[in-house]
């Protein structure tokens, strides 16, 4: 089966929680508008950024029908449908295609961990069996569930394989660039790769790669990781330079709060768009750190230059 590549990033966004922890369906047409008038393609929903193996299986089939409704034509929706019970993600699987979203994505479990590629053939292929009508992409996020694997090596597979017709290719969220090239170049560039590292995407363009990625901190820098791939597309190096090392000084400063998930999380707080606290077991920012974080912010000048 042949699947349209992906051009342009995509959003893994945050799921937005009330003040008691329930899911807040009713903000996510206004976040959906937020990402699309910032320059992104789609969402990539219910992955790490948005918590998805904090959540309920019914509350997950929610926010896809939630996301599917609230996107203006021709923003993807993937849904991630990974999980620790192969046959819940299988059926998550189906659930998305049957209610139109553009594809489906799964990392591997986290438990038990996943040690060898055969055994992730096999993991992926139920899973995409689900929704054979969509196009399948494997996350491999190797710090999440230690699935430190090749990814040529698993590529290859399914290629000879042919056990997974559905197969569409990798978002590859991994520091080695190398492996990311050689997986984009296996086949005379087959399969799609997905950039998944937003701290290294001019690189990943120098090299001939990264035509579609998906981020994390899209959700409120968007306008500064679509202006990387513009200012490349343009000839313009130094501009994508800038805009590259301007990424890499937002990403420093949610390092010292915990991340993309939590700190984040709260950033789209401050740029006006709530989306509530983390859950359990994620460690929440206090008030005082959120303070702190908008002075950080404030210093690079993040407030004019984020989404709007």
């Amino acid at each position: 089966m042949k699947f349209e590549k992906i051009q342009g990033l995509i959003d893994a966004p945050f799921t937005p929680f009330l003040e008691n922890g329930e899911v807040n369906y009713d903000i996510i047409p206004q976040y959906a508008a937020l990402l699309a008038r910032n320059g992104l393609k789609g969402v990539f929903i219910n992955g790490s950024s948005g918590e998805g193996y904090m959540l309920t299986e019914d509350e997950r089939m929610k926010l896809a029908e939630a996301w599917v409704k609230a996107v203006p034509e021709g923003f993807k929706v993937i849904v991630h449908v990974g999980s620790c019970c192969v046959k819940a993600s299988k059926m998550l699987a189906a659930h998305a295609q049957k209610i139109g979203a553009w594809g489906i994505g799964a990392m591997a479990s986290p438990f038990p961990k996943i040690g060898n590629i055969n055994v992730l053939l096999e993991y992926c292929e139920e899973i995409a069996s689900g929704a054979p009508e969509l196009p399948f992409y494997f996350y491999h996020i190797p710090a999440f569930n230690g699935a430190f694997l090749s990814m040529y090596d698993f590529l290859k597979l399914v290629d000879e394989s042919g056990r997974i017709p559905n197969f569409a290719g990798i978002k590859y969220t991994f520091e080695s660039l190398y492996e990311y090239n050689r997986c984009r170049r296996y086949g005379n560039g087959r399969f799609d790769m997905l950039h998944g590292q937003d701290e290294t995407i001019l690189p990943c363009l120098a090299m001939g790669g990264a035509q579609g990625g998906i981020g994390g901190t899209t959700n409120y820098n968007g306008r500064c990781l679509v202006g990387i791939i513009d200012a490349w597309k343009a000839g313009d190096l130094e501009k994508a330079r800038e805009l590259q090392n301007y990424a890499q000084d937002v990403i420093d400063v949610i390092c010292h709060f915990r991340g993309n998930i939590v700190g984040g999380k709260r950033i789209m707080k401050l740029i006006g768009l709530d989306l509530g606290r983390n859950r359990t077991p994620f460690q929440n920012m206090t008030d005082e750190e959120e303070a702190q974080m908008k002075r950080e912010l404030e210093a690079i000048d993040f407030f004019n230059r984020c989404n709007r």
